[in-house]
Formats: C-alpha cells, sequence, structure tokens
C-alpha cells in the first residue's frame, strides 16, 4: 500500500483545463488554463469551444504542472481524472488524455467523480475529514448537500437544486444586470456596495421540509422587479439587486446546511465547489455554524473553482486506500450519479 502516493490530477468537465500533482496530502502543483474569455461574448460557456480549448492546453498545462512539482511522469504512482458530471466533450478530452498518461506509464487510472473531487479537495488544506461531515457544495452546474461518512466511499445525497444551481442563478442575474460572464464574481463584488435587504426576493422552499432548493423563481423574480423599475422609468439600483439577491441565495442555502447536520446529528459542515468562494456565502455560514455549535470548514477560494488539485486529491486518497482502479474503457459520463465516486 502506498501511504503517501504521487498522482496526477485532471480536471476538464467545463471550460478551464486544471492539471494538479499531489504528494499523499501535499499540493505540489495546480496549473489551470482557462478559456473563459473565449466564452465571454457569448454569455456562457460553449461546449465545442471548451473542448477544443482542453484539445489545445493539454499537453502544455501538463508540462507546466511537472515542472512546477519538480517530478517527471515516470515519478506518477497514478493518474486520476474527472469522469463526469460535466460538458460530454470537455470530459472525453480529459478522460482520452489520462487514458493515454496512465497506458504510456502502466500505472492504475481513477475516473473520479467531479463532486466527490470538490469534497476531497479541503484535504489539501486541512488535513483528514471529519467522519461523518455535511456538504455543501454550491456551483454553476449544481447546488447539493451531501453526507459524508468516508470520501473514497458513496456519498449519500440529502438534498439538490430541483431547478437553476446557484452558480447557474447567479449568471444569469449577471446577464440580466449587463455584469457580463462570469457573474458569480461581479455579482459578489458589487454586492459589498448595496444593501442586502433594500428588496424581499422571495426565499424559494426555505420553509420546506426536505434539503432540496431552488433559484428558478428567485431568478424570475429579479427579472420582473428590474423589469419594472425599467418599465417606469427609474434607474435600477444594481448594487441592492445584487446584495439582495445573493442573500436571498445564501439564506437558504446556509440554512438548509444547518438544518442538515442538527437533524443529522453532525458537527461538521464543509463547503465547496466554486459559488463557495463566495464571501457573503462563506460569512453567513460561519455566523450560522457558530450559533449551532457546528465546526465549519472550506477550503480556499482558489481551491473551491473547478481544477486539477481537487482530481489528483482525490485519487490520492483513493490509492492510498487500495480501491479498484478504473478499467481502460470507462466512459465519459456527463450525467455521473453523486454516489459513483470512482467510474469502472
Amino acid at each position: 500500500m502506498i501511504d503517501e502516493p504521487l498522482v496526477l490530477g485532471i480536471e476538464t468537465s467545463c471550460d478551464e483545463t486544471g492539471i494538479g500533482i499531489v504528494r499523499g496530502t501535499t499540493l505540489l502543483a495546480d496549473a489551470v488554463a482557462s478559456s473563459v474569455e473565449q466564452h465571454a461574448r457569448f454569455g456562457g460557456v460553449v461546449p465545442e469551444v471548451a473542448s477544443r480549448a482542453h484539445l489545445e492546453a493539454m499537453v502544455p498545462t501538463v508540462a507546466r504542472a511537472l515542472e512546477t512539482a519538480g517530478v517527471t511522469l515516470a515519478d506518477l504512482d497514478a493518474v486520476a481524472v474527472t469522469a463526469g458530471p460535466g460538458l460530454q466533450g470537455a470530459l472525453l478530452v480529459g478522460v482520452a488524455a489520462a487514458k493515454a498518461y496512465a497506458l504510456a506509464l502502466d500505472v492504475p487510472l481513477y475516473g473520479v467523480n467531479h463532486l466527490a473531487a470538490h469534497v476531497a479537495v479541503d484535504v489539501l488544506e486541512h488535513g483528514p475529514l471529519p467522519e461523518p461531515c455535511v456538504v455543501l457544495l454550491v456551483s454553476g452546474g449544481h447546488s447539493s448537500l451531501l453526507l459524508v461518512d468516508d470520501v473514497t466511499h458513496p456519498l449519500d445525497p440529502l438534498g439538490a437544486t430541483v431547478d437553476d444551481a446557484a452558480g447557474e442563478a447567479f449568471d444569469k442575474v449577471a446577464r440580466l444586470l449587463g455584469l457580463g460572464f462570469p457573474g458569480g464574481p461581479a455579482v459578489d463584488r458589487l454586492a459589498t456596495q448595496g444593501d442586502r435587504e433594500a428588496i424581499a426576493f422571495p426565499r424559494s422552499m426555505a420553509r420546506d421540509a426536505s434539503y432540496d432548493v431552488s433559484f428558478s423563481g428567485l431568478k424570475t423574480a429579479v427579472a420582473r422587479w428590474v423589469e419594472a423599475k425599467q418599465a417606469a422609468g427609474e434607474p435600477v439600483p444594481v448594487a441592492d439587486v445584487c446584495a439582495s439577491f445573493q442573500e436571498a441565495v445564501v439564506d437558504v442555502l446556509t440554512a438548509k446546511a444547518v438544518r442538515a447536520c442538527r437533524e443529522r446529528g453532525v458537527g461538521s459542515l464543509l463547503l465547496g465547489g466554486g459559488v463557495a468562494a463566495n464571501r457573503r456565502l462563506r460569512e453567513l455560514a460561519g455566523q450560522r455554524c457558530a450559533a449551532a455549535g457546528i465546526f465549519l470548514r472550506a477550503p480556499r477560494p482558489g481551491l473551491c473553482t473547478d481544477n486539477g488539485a481537487m482530481v489528483a486529491a482525490l485519487g490520492s486518497r483513493l490509492v492510498a486506500a487500495r480501491v479498484a482502479p478504473s478499467s481502460l474503457d470507462l466512459p465519459a459520463d456527463s450525467a455521473m450519479d453523486v454516489r459513483d465516486v470512482v467510474c469502472r
């Protein structure tokens, strides 16, 4: 058994080519090649553009990561790659590259779940995960509440978005307000200049007994409020809209996460995913966890967004736990179930 395996992680689920190299729980390199500027003029990610960008960036980004880590391909103990969920074409580029590296190097290949990787990345910063813990994952394509006993074993989904994910709602509201793409950072930045109590936007499913969340109605409510202002010839207070919208999102997310911890008797909450970099989400989660006696963990913002480090971190844990690797004919699964940590 290898206690401190050296693992190359490849992440291509959306618009960023992420290559990470991890030894055990130590991050050696986290190289990213983003194609976000190529998508900005379309107001969102274009799958074909993303796939071509991954293809062009793969080899040079791997080379950059190896140089940063001070290792060679021959030193690797395993290769891990995001097998899903994500954009099918983008996933295929990463999976094909991972297969080639694993076959050429004669090392195990692990096709891993993107969501489980977002959970595993926190070990690089804070050490072993509390077992069990509740995980609030919020990103552009998913909003999920998970119960995690061991990140190398199937994760237990408690709740998820029933329509627009949180990050998707941020992007759509940003587009409505003319803030460009990606929308999350722009809304977060402007929200600091606004009044989060200025507009009483709805909290969909806030009192629902489930742990599911919904943001489609909130997005529509913001659009109608802005349209009413414009129709009346009144200026739109963009900062107040951003602050009030953001508060509605993080209010529901953190309330449900804390309730899940209480009802499940779990004393730790972990934040993950791109939207976990949001300042107000982290702040409100911290306040509510402190009030409830719950220990909060969150990776630094740079590790919340999609990256190869998280894939390598999960791959390293899988190798150390002696989990059987994937076969070389593993597929790219755009709808990979969160219960499947490793694709066979």
